[in-house]
């Protein structure tokens, strides 16, 4: 067993939980990206800033990570018109289905939330079929 990428991935989520407890206790928001990135489209309500923070973080992490040893790697097999229209249709999907994983899967299970241990479900469902689909079958 590699030990190593072990207590990355428990730090990794110590520090997800512990950033989306301190949003909800400091700013009483959930931490679900994609409300957090829809709260920056106009019109803007005041006291904004800490979701240009937040997302400023998220976009950080991997340069951070890289100055700090670790080795993210990234890999797109996709064409960009192909990730874009993709990431139209995950923000419409998010926004339909009330938020996104973050906020139903890590900040919705956490509060007991009947509706995000569904709408998880459901994503993880879908995920697994999607990757069985073109695995096998495409």
């Amino acid at each position: 067993m590699d030990y190593s990428s072990a207590l990355a991935a428990v730090l990794g989520g110590v520090l997800i939980g512990a950033s989306a407890a301190l949003l909800l206790f400091t700013y009483k928001h959930t931490a679900g990206i994609s409300g957090i990135a829809a709260g920056l489209l106009p019109p803007w309500p005041k006291g904004n800033v800490w979701r240009i923070w937040f997302l400023a973080g998220l976009v950080a992490s991997a340069p951070l990570a890289k100055l700090a040893g670790a080795d993210p790697v990234t890999e797109l097999q996709a064409s960009p018109t192909l990730l874009a229209l993709a990431g139209l249709l995950v923000g419409y999907g998010s926004r339909l289905g009330g938020g996104c994983t973050s906020g139903h899967g890590v900040c919705g299970i956490a509060r007991l939330s009947p509706r995000s241990i569904v709408a998880t479900l459901t994503f993880m469902f879908s995920a697994g079929i999607t990757v069985f689909l073109t695995r096998h079958w495409l």
